[in-house]
């Protein structure tokens, strides 16, 4: 178990060429590793053969929240180019009605003036209201009342993909479909909630007619989700907050799944996230709208969730702890290894595996 809590047991050798730079043809059409966790045994099939392991009176429980234009890119007054990233979604100033809120990282050679405009568009621009720790600014962003803000982002601003993604062309048009699951409805997220992204609107209706209900709940998911892992134990990482709804539906229906005796299946680790940190008072979920600080690793009890649709994750990362924390380190380190002779894709544009306890 001690090993477990070490950074170093979380390493692995990854080949550049296997980190997706972009996503497969079709959603559902990329890799689905199975993992039976009775027995350790892999299965090597399609997403679109997914709807064969859940069965009826399961509960499928997707992450809702929904990527938006984060990446700007706009003028000073000087003249010069500055890139703005939105760390979240910004909030409308109390008593008006064009004018937002957030805090950001700005990329120039150098940095803007307190008080300053940024030009970002016709319709979009920003002025530093004060300089925040660790590089971060608070910025007022003025945009077209007709328009709305949501608009005025999605006509100026580009797809925040990841930085593993690292084609000479950047974000394209394709990204600002691919880069977001089908039932995305909540804007908010910097990054997407990736084990989403190989669902179709047809495998969903497939899995409704085998009698597995859907839930939803949200978590934007945020910038922290990049962040390094530096301590070299790995209980002493402090991990990152993210807005986190979950209504009463979601929370009747896992009710319900776990009185008929079918498994709630949750797709990512957000969704994980956000479900076991509902339940983390009283052992079952509740309905709220919090900060959730959850931090899962090995050692740690399972409430809500029995299965897991996952990608695969980054060496060193606390995303890798969370699915060990279900699976067994040194197994997925073993499934990772097989992965990587099987020619899957990783990280956000890769492939999926899917985690299966026991019915029983």
């Amino acid at each position: 178990m001690q090993e477990d809590l070490s950074l170093d047991a979380y390493h692995y050798d990854l080949p550049q060429g296997s980190i997706a730079q972009h996503p497969a043809d079709k959603r559902d059409n990329s890799k689905l590793m199975v993992l039976q966790t009775q027995d350790n045994s892999l299965q090597h099939r399609k997403f679109s053969n997914l709807h064969e392991y859940l069965q009826e009176g399961d509960l499928l429980v997707v992450n809702n929240t929904k990527v938006f234009p984060a990446r700007l890119f706009g003028k000073k007054e000087t003249g010069g180019k500055i890139e703005v990233f939105l760390l979240e979604f910004p909030k409308l100033v109390e008593g008006t009605t064009n004018t937002a809120r957030t805090n950001c990282l700005l990329k120039s050679s150098k940095r803007p003036q307190l008080g300053s405009t940024l030009s970002i568009s016709d319709e979009l621009h920003c002025q530093v209201v004060d300089y925040l720790e660790d590089g971060k600014a608070l910025l007022q962003l003025h945009f077209n009342e007709d328009l709305g803000l949501m608009r005025c982002l999605e006509l100026a601003g580009d797809v925040p993909l990841p930085p593993y993604i690292t084609r000479k062309t950047g974000a394209t048009k394709e990204d600002t479909k691919r880069y977001q699951t089908v039932y995305a409805d909540q804007p908010g997220a910097v990054a997407a909630p990736t084990a989403g992204l190989h669902f179709t609107k047809e495998l969903l209706t497939k899995l409704k007619d085998k009698g597995v209900t859907i839930g939803e709940v949200t978590l934007h998911v945020g910038y922290g989700t990049f962040a390094p892992v530096r301590e070299t134990d790995i209980t002493r990482h402090q991990i990152h907050r993210e807005y986190l709804s979950i209504g009463q539906d979601v929370v009747d229906k896992v009710q319900a799944t776990k009185q008929r005796g079918g498994k709630v299946w949750a797709v990512g680790t957000t969704s994980v996230r956000a479900l076991e940190f509902g339940a983390k008072k009283t052992g079952t979920l509740q309905p709220m709208e919090d900060w959730c600080d959850l931090y899962i690793y090995p050692g740690f009890t399972f409430k809500v969730i029995d299965n897991l649709i996952t990608n695969f994750h980054l060496p060193d990362s606390s995303l890798m702890f969370l699915v060990s924390a279900l699976c067994g380190r040194e197994t997925l380190l073993n499934c990772y290894d097989a992965a990587i002779k099987e020619d899957y894709r990783f990280f956000s544009y890769g492939d999926a595996m899917t985690i299966i306890g026991d019915r029983s």
